[in-house]
């Protein structure tokens, strides 16, 4: 079946209404993710090459390079948060007020994005001054040290986010319906990845929207639900998306996906040591950073393709499981056609969109092939 279904498979599943209306909610939103990303590249570009960058950096000039490569990072940092913040409020705040999906004051959005702003600084300073540093420590054996740093970061950060950043923006709680909480536990002894609980986070805070995800390694994992969905969908529906989410859990997506994460991590390296063995940049010089993080977005901007095929083939994995655990076609249906009409989910994405960004199958595409399943 082809991956990404025609307009045709989308009118018939939910209307010709509903498919025009998805497309004139996302539309936008996929131009201005495209604006989005051409600033924050414009800004590294000109941060790297040309006299802006001399400018913007100047004052830094005969700084000891500990204290110059914090202050460029934040600075970097910053500004590229400043240079996409219209296109950002747009995108998060007045067109999601404008359909009905965001529930933020305009205080509880700037709020989100100074927080967002301060986890940047503290974890991608840390990780560039940290290079800066290991070259100036280990001049020969930087690349080695700077390898071995950047898994261990990629590793904690996976680990330690559900307990230490998730908390900054959402509070979480055992799911309050005792019986249904009882049963996803059985449904998880039964999938072979038991849980001690699932958690609800007042996503409400934010979004009427309705998702789910896992998260954590070891000791932090964890299955989460937005409270959106917790008390909108029956318990059926919740029982597939908790079966949906064990998939991922017992296929390891989370610790794949970290590995992964640790490879780039180290490939990267690898690259900006020949970057520098060539003498095209110093990653000695606090001023190379906007240089590693313009090398860094064109190179994840390359791979995303490969990525989101990646992503949409582990969650048609764990669409299969959860069919597979509950044995209940019906309620995986009415569960995707929910999520479909709350979230306003685009039915017919453009195919390079799709191919570029999709991380999931669209709505259409999962329940015609559940529909093909022999379950």
């Amino acid at each position: 079946m082809n991956p990404c279904v025609g307009t045709g498979a989308a009118v018939t599943l939910f209307g010709s209404e509903q498919v025009e209306r998805a497309r004139r909610y996302w539309r936008p939103r996929y131009i201005a993710a495209l604006a989005n990303g051409a600033l924050g590249l414009g800004l590294l570009a000109v941060l790297s090459f040309g006299p802006i960058g001399e400018w913007v950096f100047a004052p830094f000039d005969g700084w000891p390079w500990w204290a110059a490569a914090p202050a460029v990072a934040a600075v970097t940092i910053v500004l590229g948060t400043l240079v996409r913040l219209p296109v950002s409020f747009w995108a998060g705040y007045v067109h999601e007020h404008a359909w009905g999906f965001s529930t933020q004051t305009l205080a509880g959005w700037g709020a989100d994005r100074l927080k967002s702003l301060a986890v940047g600084v503290v974890l991608a300073g840390a990780a560039l001054v940290g290079l800066v540093a290991a070259v100036h420590a280990f001049p020969s054996w930087w690349p080695l040290v700077g390898a071995v740093a950047a898994a261990a970061l990629v590793l904690l950060v996976s680990w330690a986010a559900p307990v230490v950043l998730e908390p900054l923006f959402n509070r979480a709680r055992p799911l309050a319906d005792a019986r249904l909480a009882t049963e996803l536990r059985a449904l998880a002894d039964q999938a072979g990845v038991p849980v001690r609980e699932v958690l609800v986070i007042d996503a409400s805070r934010r979004t009427r929207k309705l998702n789910a995800y896992v998260s954590g390694l070891g000791s932090t994992r964890r299955v989460v639900l937005f409270d959106t969905l917790a008390q909108e969908a029956p318990p059926a529906e919740v029982r597939l998306v908790v079966a949906h989410e064990l998939g991922h859990r017992r296929a390891r997506h989370v610790a794949k996906g970290t590995a992964l994460g640790v490879a780039g991590a180290l490939a990267f390296v690898l690259v900006l040591w020949a970057v520098d063995a060539a003498g095209w940049r110093s990653v000695a010089d606090p001023r190379v950073i906007p240089f590693v993080l313009l090398l860094a977005a064109c190179l994840e901007a390359l791979l995303a393709p490969l990525g989101s095929a990646l992503s949409r083939r582990w969650e048609r994995q764990a669409d299969d499981f959860s069919l597979a655990l509950t044995g209940d076609p019906s309620a995986f249906e009415s569960t995707h056609r929910r999520l479909a009409l709350s979230n306003l989910a685009d039915l017919t994405p453009p195919r390079l969109v799709y191919l570029a960004w999709f991380t999931h199958p669209t709505e259409p595409e999962r329940i015609l092939r559940a529909r093909e399943s022999p379950a």
